[in-house]
Formats: structure tokens, C-alpha cells, sequence
């Protein structure tokens, strides 16, 4: 599959592990919000800590601008391959197409972890 316009970097395999795992913890020890909608209004206020976006989103316009927008404000942002996935694993028990971590509760170290090497990946 041809990968989705938005999507800048491939997240190798331990990226992804930990960009579900960081969504957990803040679902279960911070706060999580879902949803494209909310995740724009979330950084264009600067108000998100780090963003996930599913790939497999159709169609993929639904998140082109999220990257750039993320870019402008400083905000990181990573990948994961699946909507469901991301779904769950932000505790909705369906698919969204990304979310915001606001707070990342426990996960705070393993998100900036994540930032960290998302940031080296870019270069």
C-alpha cells in the first residue's frame, strides 16, 4: 500500500509499540482527546503535547494539514498503522483517525522519549 500523503517519516516498529503504549497511559493516568477535530483545535491553541495519526485513514485529506500544522507549532507527532488500533488504544473501543495527548500522565518520560527520536528520524 502506497503510503498516505500526510505521512512524512516511516515509524520503525519500536516507534509504533510505544506511540500506542503513550496513548494508553494518558487515556489511563492523564487526558486524551479524540478525534481530528479536536486534535486541530487542540494544537493550532497549543494546547497538545504530542499527536498520533493512524495511516490507514481514507480518505487521507482528513489529515493532510495535521504534519504542517504540528511543524508550525512545535508540536511532535508520530504514526501508527491502524485507526482501530489507535482506537483502542485511546479507549474507544472504535477506530479514530488520530488523537492529542494534553496530559501525558505516567507517560510523560516515554513521550519525550518518543519526541526525541520521532525529531532524529526527521532530519
Amino acid at each position: 500500500m502506497a503510503k498516505a500523503i500526510y505521512v512524512r517519516f516511516e515509524a520503525p516498529k519500536e516507534l509504533i509499540d510505544k506511540a500506542y503504549q503513550v496513548v494508553e497511559l494518558a487515556r489511563d493516568s492523564g487526558k486524551l482527546r479524540k478525534g481530528t477535530n479536536e486534535v486541530t483545535k487542540l494544537v493550532e491553541r497549543g494546547d497538545a503535547q504530542f499527536v498520533v495519526m493512524a495511516e490507514d485513514v481514507e480518505p487521507p485529506e482528513i489529515l493532510a494539514h495535521m504534519p504542517l500544522l504540528c511543524e508550525e507549532k512545535g508540536i511532535p507527532y508520530s504514526y501508527v498503522p491502524s485507526k482501530q488500533e489507535l482506537g483502542v488504544a485511546a479507549g474507544l473501543g472504535k477506530a479514530t483517525a488520530s488523537c492529542a495527548i494534553v496530559d501525558p500522565g505516567k507517560g510523560k518520560p516515554m513521550m519525550d522519549e518518543l519526541a526525541a527520536k520521532v525529531r532524529a528520524l526527521k532530519k
